[in-house]
């Protein structure tokens, strides 16, 4: 049975920082491409960030110098650090695995003075 479970949502204010994370099982975590979405209240859910494996990484245009993914493969957790978030950032965050139906119940974050 797969789960995944995100953390470390909550409010931050803007220019603040904030991390996620997701831990995973059920998974040969290593094997697998981990991603974050998020969505927004009125909005469909998007694309915010992918790890690869290996180091590679890839970003929306929105968040790209702003957020950064890494992964503990040893921990099956994904992370997403939010550095200098924006109002538009607020979300429900969702970490999948990428090319399943597998995704994790999402941790809301506010940003807001």
């Amino acid at each position: 049975q797969v789960q995944l479970v995100e953390s470390g949502g909550g409010l931050v204010q803007p220019g603040g920082s904030l991390r996620l994370s997701c831990a995973a099982s059920g998974i040969i975590f290593s094997f697998n491409q981990m991603e974050w979405y998020r969505q927004a209240p009125g909005k469909q859910r998007e694309f915010v960030a992918i790890s690869y494996g290996g180091g590679s990484t890839a970003y929306a245009d929105s968040v790209k110098g702003r957020f950064t993914i890494s992964r503990d493969n040893a921990k099956s957790t994904v992370y997403l650090q939010m550095n200098s978030p924006k109002p538009e950032d607020t979300a429900v965050y969702y970490c999948h695995v990428r090319g399943s139906d597998y995704w994790g119940q999402g941790t809301q974050v506010t940003v807001s003075s």
